[in-house]
This record gives C-alpha cells, sequence and structure tokens, in this order.
C-alpha cells in the first residue's frame, strides 16, 4: 500500500485521506468527530481526489468509504448555518459548486466507483453513496434520507438516483419519513449490492473489479447512465458503435487469446 501523490486542492489533507492499493484509488472521509460531515473543503478535495484518478492510467477503480464507523452524516450544519447568514446566492454557489460538483465528478469517471458502508450514510451521505456506480456494506450499512426531519429536501441528486434503485413508491417513502433502511433490507432493495465482513473483503472486491478490462468498464458506465434518458434504439446504436471500437482493441485479442488458452486474461486498457 502506497500514499497517492498529495496536493489535492481543497482541505486539511488528513480529513480525506488518499491511498492506492495497487489499481484501486482508496478515498476515505477522515472526519469522525462530526461523522464525516461534509464541507465545502472537502468536498473540493474529493472533487480534485477523483478527477486525479481519472487522469492516472495506473488507477482503475475507487473505492469511496468514511472511517470511524460511519459512511458520511450528510452537510456539516455547523458549516452550513454559518454560510446561510451571508445570504441565498452564497448557499446556491456552494451547493452547486461543492455539493453539485462531488456528485458530477462521480458520475462522470470512467472507471468503476465502489462505496464502502460501514455505518450510516443519512442525508447527503446517502444520495454520495447513492452516486458511486456500486454500493457495498457491512450490517452496519444503513441509508437515510433525512432531509424531510430537517425541513428540507433531498438535493444531492437523491430524486433522480433512489428511484432508479429501489422504485418510485419506495423512494418516496423513504424521502417523505426520513425512515433509515438498515443493511439487509438495503441488500434486497438493491442500494446494496452485498454485504461484507470487513473493508479488507470490500477492497479485494474492488481489486477484482480492477482486473477488467477498462475500456469495456468505460463503455458499459456511460451507455448505461446515458441509457437513463434515452430510449431502446439509441442505447442499441450506442452498444453497436462500442462494440465495434472494443473489437478492435488489443483487449479483446486478449480476452479471445485467454479464452483458448483457458488461462485468467491480462487487461492492458489498449
Amino acid at each position: 500500500m502506497t500514499e497517492a501523490a498529495k496536493g489535492e486542492a481543497g482541505a486539511n489533507p488528513a480529513d480525506l485521506m488518499v491511498r492506492d492499493h495497487g489499481a484501486v484509488r482508496y478515498l476515505a472521509l477522515n472526519r469522525p468527530e462530526s461523522k464525516n460531515g461534509l464541507t465545502d473543503e472537502v468536498l473540493g478535495a474529493l472533487i480534485a481526489a477523483v478527477d486525479g484518478a481519472g487522469r492516472d492510467e495506473a488507477i482503475r477503480v475507487v473505492l469511496l468509504t468514511g472511517v470511524g464507523g460511519s459512511f458520511s452524516s450528510g452537510a456539516d450544519l455547523r458549516a452550513g448555518m454559518a454560510l446561510a447568514g451571508k445570504g441565498p446566492q452564497a448557499l446556491e454557489e456552494h451547493l452547486r459548486t461543492y455539493f453539485h460538483g462531488a456528485i458530477r465528478a462521480l458520475r462522470r469517471l470512467d472507471k468503476p466507483v465502489v462505496a464502502l458502508l460501514d455505518g450510516p450514510a443519512v442525508g447527503f451521505g446517502c444520495d454520495l453513496a447513492l452516486a458511486c456506480d456500486l454500493r457495498v456494506g457491512t450490517r452496519r450499512a444503513r441509508f437515510g434520507e433525512i432531509f424531510v426531519k430537517r425541513g428540507l429536501m433531498p438535493d444531492g441528486g437523491g430524486t433522480f438516483t433512489l428511484p432508479r434503485v429501489v422504485g418510485v413508491a419506495k423512494a418516496l417513502e423513504m424521502m417523505l419519513t426520513g425512515d433509515s433502511v438498515e443493511a439487509e433490507e438495503a441488500l434486497r432493495l438493491g442500494l446494496l449490492n452485498r454485504i461484507v465482513l470487513d473493508e479488507a473483503e470490500a477492497l479485494s472486491f474492488a481489486a477484482r473489479l480492477a482486473q477488467g478490462p477498462p475500456l469495456v468498464h468505460r463503455h458499459v458506465k456511460r451507455a448505461v447512465y446515458e441509457g437513463l434518458s434515452g430510449t431502446l434504439e439509441t442505447s442499441l446504436d450506442r452498444e453497436a458503435r462500442g462494440q465495434l471500437e472494443l473489437m478492435q482493441s488489443q483487449d479483446f485479442a486478449e480476452g479471445v487469446s485467454a479464452f483458448f488458452m483457458k488461462r485468467p486474461p491480462i487487461f492492458t486498457g489498449k
């Protein structure tokens, strides 16, 4: 395990741990005193770290988690109240730049992003987890769209992502009541892809993903998300273009060769 290059703009470096485990970039929210409450500075650092992973050809998967038994409690209310005193324009700027910026960074990354929940992901923390491609969690994992309990609505894309994961009725129930969903139910609903014993098992899962073909990951992720707002015909066209491109890649030749030689493929992203 080597620590990734530092210098990501924004927060105290200790507030966002950035490490590399082989081809997996490990990002951990590290503000346990606030249950990993999110500030502009922390989210700025997260955006920079995710974008940095996108530029690093050695990185194939990002694993996002939180330390201290919590994924994230959402926006840091103390920081938010201080910002509120500056007026609605400042609030909108901080929401769109940092909070929405983090959601967009995760979704535009053309590499798989796995969220690891070893505790609650509530409020914007829930939306942050939903913005990741896959979610794994221990039996302490919990999801909660608790905005309604503060007199607010979801503001991290939850109204877009949650209904697509759990269905409209369950999404509305979670948003209108603020009730939490525990690990077992989260697995049944599709909020969690799998339950893991610990961080080591989650890293093992991410490392297995990282052995896959990067070009395929890129095409699949783009096709799935663009397909959410398209039609069957546009998806078929996108798949045809992508498949033709992939069939000309070295990784396709490697996959075929490995199949006939009955050995594991070694994909290089070319």
